[in-house]
């Protein structure tokens, strides 16, 4: 069973997909878009090209476990997946952009030239923790 799992963003979307035993986190890429409709029908038309059954949606916390308005827009483009005949988890994503940030940096890449980069790592990290917690 394939899992994608998916680091919302305003301007870039990274996204993890696993391998097809949902063991381990497979193949990672980032999707150029900032119109949520536009942005659920790729998302969509991706985990049926890559025979994904689940979707794991990041959900930004604030740290206290508050949400703010970005989880509010996680939860609109969970609606927009589930519209589109996905089936969507929501997945505490607090700290992935930093980790993914910490990752690459700690591998030599440059700030400036990871930008899009750091939304597939994150979208990793959040593949990762929910396929650990579902072993």
């Amino acid at each position: 069973m394939r899992v994608m799992a998916i680091d919302y963003g305003d301007a870039r979307t990274g996204v993890a997909v696993s391998d097809p035993l949902g063991m381990l986190a497979g193949e990672t890429f980032v999707i150029a878009q900032w119109d949520p409709n536009a942005l659920a029908d790729q998302l969509a038309q991706a985990a049926r090209d890559r025979g994904a059954e689940t979707l794991v949606l990041g959900l930004p916390r604030n740290m206290d476990g508050t949400e703010g308005p970005r989880a509010e827009k996680s939860r609109t483009l969970k609606a927009l997946l589930e519209q589109r005949g996905m089936t969507v988890v929501l997945w505490d994503e607090r700290r992935t952009t930093v980790d993914a940030h910490r990752i690459l940096r700690d591998n030599g890449k440059k700030e400036k030239k990871h930008r899009a980069t750091v939304d597939a790592v994150a979208a990793a990290l959040i593949l990762e923790g929910y396929l650990g917690s579902v072993r």
